[in-house]
């Protein structure tokens, strides 16, 4: 967006030392940290990019924050899945405009505000949660980045399991601890090609859901990997590493649905049963 700041909306907030503040634009509200005051409604008005003077002379520059700064600076509730990992969720899942997927759990709902943008308005995103209070906290989060619930996004309350079975879809987006019976569930619904993708943080996890794929037999193209996220110092002629650096948070697992061996989705005969009565 290039049109000015409007009450309301967000704003990020950069000082000197490049440290990230998220605010919300009210015209009776200031911004206040450790190096003064700047008043909101010199804000609201002003374009995208603009520095302004905060009370304590220090400059500060005021951009719309992405949705990587969202994620990063927004109130949760569940633990999140962080930008280094979303971004490889939809390339690696193949997410894209006008399909629809299917979510669990929502959790503090960072994934899901991705999954519903990657989808855009043709497509639809399905997300369910367990817990109350978590979807609670999901809806405060998407209404805060969006202004009010997407209408391409449907929230559930419940089991995952019992939603795969109703809803046909593209894609299939995971982050629970025990995705194992949803593997089972959308093989023996879900039609073939299909993607299933799972956030996993412990190799336990991901042994167990990709024995279970495997199990099942209607799973190709088993992969799994971990994303490492580095940022670099560059300041004239000193390039080098930051001395930090974001880890192992989690680890992706994609697979793709196939026929099964012995049938398609929906044979429920017993092979030697059939041979018998040949």
């Amino acid at each position: 967006m290039s049109e000015p700041f409007r009450e309301g909306e967000m704003a990020l907030v950069i000082d000197g030392k490049e440290r990230h503040y998220l605010v919300r634009l009210d015209p009776k509200g200031s911004f206040q940290y450790h190096r003064g005051v700047l008043a909101h409604s010199e804000i609201i008005g002003a374009g995208e990019g603009v520095r302004l003077q905060a009370s304590g002379g220090d400059d500060l520059i005021v951009l719309r924050p992405r949705l990587a700064d969202y994620i990063l600076k927004m109130q949760r509730g569940a633990q999140v899945v962080y930008p280094k990992d979303i971004g490889p969720i939809l390339v690696w899942g193949d997410i894209g405009p006008g399909m629809r997927v299917l979510e669990a759990g929502t959790g503090s709902a960072a994934l899901t505000s991705a999954l519903v943008r990657a989808v855009g308005p043709e497509g639809s995103v399905v997300t369910v949660e367990r817990r109350e209070d978590h979807q609670k906290q999901a809806i405060k989060t998407l209404t805060r980045w969006f202004g009010e619930i997407p209408a391409n996004l449907e929230m559930r309350v419940g089991e995952v399991e019992d939603v795969v079975g109703e809803v046909e879809v593209d894609r299939i987006v995971l982050d629970l601890p025990e995705p194992w019976p949803v593997a089972q569930a959308a093989a023996e619904s879900q039609p073939g090609g299909v993607g299933l993708l799972s956030y996993l943080p412990t190799v336990p996890q991901v042994q167990q859901l990709v024995d279970a794929m495997r199990d099942t037999g209607g799973y190709a193209e088993i992969d799994v990997f971990e994303t490492l996220h580095r940022t670099w110092n560059v300041k004239g002629r000193s390039v080098r590493p930051s001395h930090q650096m974001v880890g192992h948070t989690g680890f992706v697992v994609t697979a793709r649905r196939v026929d099964r061996p012995g049938g398609h989705i929906g044979d429920s005969f017993d092979e030697e049963e059939v041979a018998e009565e040949e």
